[in-house]
């Protein structure tokens, strides 16, 4: 970890040293989620689901609401929403797109129990490197990180599925000192 790094998070190499003894119980980046939620079926709808397909160069997949809402005209069953999963070596390089759009900064509150964090970006155009349309528009979205280690598999296998023990649950802290490691992020 270079000293620059180290100056901006304020964090103390506190797991480094246990990743080297042990690499298994390193972090690793498990999936990006990124979702865009117009709130209406129709042209808004597939412009926002195009935009999102040409950022993440994936066929989006759509997403239902849920209950009616006669206020907003929103019907059980109807597409409003879509979103996109990638994992391995392209999620890394889509985060790293995705964290241009906030200087690579990251709050400190958006980090949940399991080390998992999520922001949002109000406008696509932030994006490193986005393409933009006028007559697409622009649209916001939510971007979900999920970071596990290695043995996360006995959660969703299909046979004998067991819990993961405490002591193999990644903390905020571990998961704030992989991001700064290995994305050069700055947790504010």
């Amino acid at each position: 970890m270079t000293e620059e790094v180290m100056e901006q998070t304020q964090f103390e190499p506190k797991f480094a040293e246990e990743w080297k003894k042990n690499p298994m119980k390193k972090p690793k980046l498990k999936a990006l989620i990124v979702n865009t939620c117009v709130g209406e079926s129709g042209p808004r709808y597939e412009r926002s689901k195009e935009i999102l397909r040409q950022i993440t160069k994936r066929e989006p997949v759509d997403r239902q609401a849920k209950e009616s809402i006669r206020g907003f005209n929103i019907r059980k069953g109807e597409p409003i929403a879509s979103l996109v999963t990638l994992r391995g070596e392209e999620a890394g390089k889509a985060l790293k797109r995705f964290l241009y759009a906030y200087d690579y900064e990251v709050k400190y509150s958006s980090f949940d129990e399991q080390g998992n964090f999520a922001f949002g970006i109000t406008e696509h155009v932030d994006i490193e490197d986005a393409p933009f349309d006028p007559m697409l528009g622009t649209i916001g979205f939510n971007v979900v990180v999920k970071i596990e280690r290695a043995g996360y598999r006995l959660k969703y296998r299909q046979r004998k599925r067991q819990s993961i023990p405490k002591k193999h649950l990644i903390s905020p802290e571990e998961a704030m000192e992989y991001l700064v490691t290995e994305f050069g992020v700055k947790v504010i």
